[in-house]
């Protein structure tokens, strides 16, 4: 089922947002358009994929873009659950820790 779906990845370089999804991109092993985005002359599809914050990252599934980094990676490892590993132990409390440190770089970072 991956094989036939169509991803694409707005992003940028330096972006560490960016960067953590195209981690649990190549662990979940699927493969995806890589759209580097200037983020001082964004292009009309970022300004249209997400229209409320205008910025990225934003993957686009089969033309539905699903924004925020956190967002995108729950949503990778629900669509792709039979695809690559889980992104998240099973264990409650372990997927409970792993949010925790989620949560604190991105208040950090």
């Amino acid at each position: 089922m991956a094989g036939r779906d169509d991803l694409k990845l707005l992003g940028a370089w330096p972006s560490p947002f960016v960067t953590r999804v195209k981690l649990a991109l190549a662990l979940k092993g699927l493969s995806y358009e890589d759209v580097e985005e200037d983020l001082y002359k964004k292009s009309e599809l970022l300004l249209k994929s997400n229209p409320v914050h205008k910025k990225i990252p934003v993957l686009i599934h089969n033309g539905a873009p699903v924004c925020e980094s956190m967002i995108i990676l729950q949503y990778i490892d629900e669509v792709f659950a039979s695809t690559g590993p889980s992104l998240l132990p099973a264990d409650p409390y372990e997927r409970a820790i792993a949010r925790f440190w989620m949560a604190y770089v991105d208040d950090k970072v």
